[in-house]
């Protein structure tokens, strides 16, 4: 696949999204809420589930993370194959 690296870097350049990359790699599949709460007890990040859809959205649109529904909830999933492929063509 194809991925946009500027949608990369600019999903990067955040510090929030960088927050939400990590929890999300060490621990895949969270719903919102659970998310939510991580970076706020983990971070000390005031900040609310809105403004986290707000920075999910961006990391979508680059391609870092997709979201299914189960049940009533979102479960967002860490896709690290953007920068994985985005560092392969520097690395290499």
């Amino acid at each position: 696949m194809n991925w946009n690296d500027d949608a990369i870097f600019k999903a990067l350049s955040d510090p929030t999204r960088r927050l939400i990359l990590d929890e999300l790699s060490e621990r895949n599949e969270q719903t919102l809420y659970e998310l939510t709460v991580r970076l706020i007890t983990n971070h000390t990040l005031s900040i609310t589930r809105q403004g986290i859809a707000k920075h999910l959205s961006v990391l979508e649109d680059a391609g870092l993370i997709s979201s299914r529904k189960q049940g009533k909830y979102r479960v967002i999933i860490f896709n690290s194959e953007p920068l994985r492929n985005l560092l392969k063509r520097w690395m290499e």
